[in-house]
């Protein structure tokens, strides 16, 4: 099993849901966050001030999937979350040593 973190515009959140549910993958979490990364923010006007943000808004999923199921994962993600723009976001790949569904006492990818 591994864990796909991405970080994602928020706008572009539902077209990825969608595509994660296409594959199969039935859950998923959804964190609003904000940070940044070669963007180093941007300059926004409000009421004729001009101002800097440091901070971007993105949404940070976190997928847990089977191994067979990582590489249609990542490219579905990648796929739907591109906009061609910087600050598009990224996507980690990280092993998941072992699940348990609390409820069932189900383990590995019968949690799944």
């Amino acid at each position: 099993m591994k864990m796909i973190l991405a970080y994602i515009k928020p706008f572009k959140l539902d077209e990825v849901k969608a595509a994660i549910q296409e594959i199969g993958i039935s859950g998923m979490s959804v964190t609003e966050v904000k940070g940044f990364g070669r963007q180093k923010g941007h300059t926004e006007l409000y009421r004729g001030s001009e101002y800097h943000t440091d901070f971007i808004p993105k949404v940070k999923l976190e997928v847990v999937v089977p191994d067979d199921l990582v590489e249609k994962t990542v490219a579905a993600l990648s796929d739907k979350a591109r906009t061609g723009k910087i600050g598009d976001g990224k996507i980690f790949v990280l092993p998941v040593e072992s699940a348990l569904r609390i409820r069932t006492g189900e383990t590995g990818n019968e949690v799944l």
